[in-house]
């Protein structure tokens, strides 16, 4: 997997929500859309972790969690920045979503769940806030931020 193939595979979905209000709305539309049993769904996970195989995602790491930007936004990904971290059992460093988040959940341990939501997805809305925290094992989550907005609690 390279990063541009995996920019390609993320740009299925971004180019469905392109302008969308990050939203309880949009949380049911992608999950009706790309849900986790689906052949998009599968294949980015299979990406993921083929790339963190390849050495080029996830490839940072602090505290336990290993992370890191994979896509700057930009056109080709509708806006959107992707990035990808591997949690287990451990809750992150608390952050703001200026524009909102959406996080696409990759159990890793059968049942391990990413805010208390298990494989999936998961919209949070513009100015929203959380310390992100996986339980019950281990997961993947990518996170999609409109211009790459964050902004860590210090």
């Amino acid at each position: 997997m390279t990063p541009e193939k995996f920019q390609s595979l993320i740009a299925a979905v971004t180019g469905a929500i392109a302008g969308k209000t990050l939203d309880a709305a949009l949380d049911q539309e992608l999950n009706r859309q790309f849900p986790a049993s689906g052949e998009t769904f599968r294949t980015i996970i299979r990406a993921c972790h083929d790339a963190i195989a390849a050495g080029w995602m996830c490839n940072r790491e602090a505290g336990g969690i290993k992370f890191g930007r994979v896509i700057k936004p930009g056109p080709d990904t509708h806006g959107f920045s992707v990035d990808v971290v591997d949690l287990a059992d451990v809750a992150g460093p608390h952050h703001r979503h200026p524009n909102g988040e959406i996080d696409m959940i990759m159990p890793i341990t059968p049942g391990a769940e990413f805010d208390g939501r298990g494989e999936g997805w998961l919209v949070y809305g513009p100015d929203t806030a959380h310390r992100p925290t996986v339980s019950k094992g281990r997961a993947l989550v990518l996170y999609l931020l409109p211009g790459g907005a964050i902004e860590f609690s210090r």
